[in-house]
């Protein structure tokens, strides 16, 4: 009850936190881009003074608390298994992958089959035109961030609850801008984001994986791939995209035609 009651909690500070954003756009016109980097940059220091000067494990120089109470732990996906006698090697693997998926499929149910979801992706493709069906724009991007700050803050339950098992300063070492980069591959949708978050997550512990057998491989290199990735598969759709619709056009067209003739 203690994980779940942690979980809980790092979904409403994290739903809390996005809709601040998300209400001082809504309310005041501010950037969000803007507005959201800010909000790391405050976070950090907070986060930074918590660890130094509050709850830095006592007799400590590192800024990292002390362990948490196994009861907050979650179990590895080895130790789960092996309750149904599945046996898999032992790795940090643990529980969070599945609610990762979990969370993947309440958010496709809510976006898509809620009209809850109708609103928010209705404000989303035409704010003007969501006004007009008598949609509220404001409401919609307030639930809509704070629905993203939910969903961020679970990114602690597999690195605090699963692995280190306490907090540490910069525990999350970059992940929002990757999770930006995988929202950008997947199309914004629950299979595709799944699909790019394995091939960063296989792509950064490869990388390691390699730099460590091979020390003449820089670990920078794993970045270059990254990127050239976003850019072939994300920043460079649109470049054949117009040529691929053409000739599906040209294609159907003469189909068509060829139809109407006989």
């Amino acid at each position: 009850m203690a994980a779940l009651g942690a979980v809980a909690l790092s979904a409403l500070f994290g739903a809390a936190w996005g809709a601040v954003p998300g209400w001082l756009q809504a309310r005041r016109g501010s950037h969000i881009v803007i507005t959201t980097i800010m909000f790391n940059f405050i976070a950090a220091a907070i986060m930074t003074y918590l660890l130094v000067d509050v709850l830095i494990r006592p007799g400590s120089q590192s800024p990292e608390t002390r362990e948490f109470d196994p009861g907050v732990w979650l179990p590895t996906m080895d130790r789960a298994l092996g309750w149904i006698g599945v046996a898999i090697p032992a790795s940090p693997l643990n529980l969070s992958f599945l609610w990762a998926l979990a969370c993947c499929a309440l958010f496709y149910l809510f976006l898509w089959r809620t009209r809850w979801g109708y609103e928010i992706r209705t404000v989303g493709r035409n704010e003007r035109a969501a006004v007009y069906a008598g949609i509220s724009p404001a409401r919609n991007i307030i639930l809509a961030m704070a629905i993203s700050g939910a969903l961020a803050g679970f990114v602690g339950v597999n690195e605090i609850m699963g692995v280190q098992h306490r907090i540490l300063l910069n525990f999350t070492g970059g992940v929002g801008f990757v999770g930006i980069a995988v929202a950008l591959m997947g199309r914004n949708h629950p299979v595709g984001i799944i699909l790019a978050a394995l091939l960063f997550g296989v792509l950064a512990q490869g990388g390691g994986q390699v730099s460590f057998e091979y020390p003449t491989v820089n670990r920078e290199l794993v970045m270059v791939i990254q990127g050239l990735v976003i850019l072939f598969a994300g920043a460079l759709e649109n470049l054949f995209k117009p040529r691929v619709e053409a000739l599906f056009r040209r294609r159907g067209g003469g189909h068509d035609g060829g139809t109407a003739h006989g």
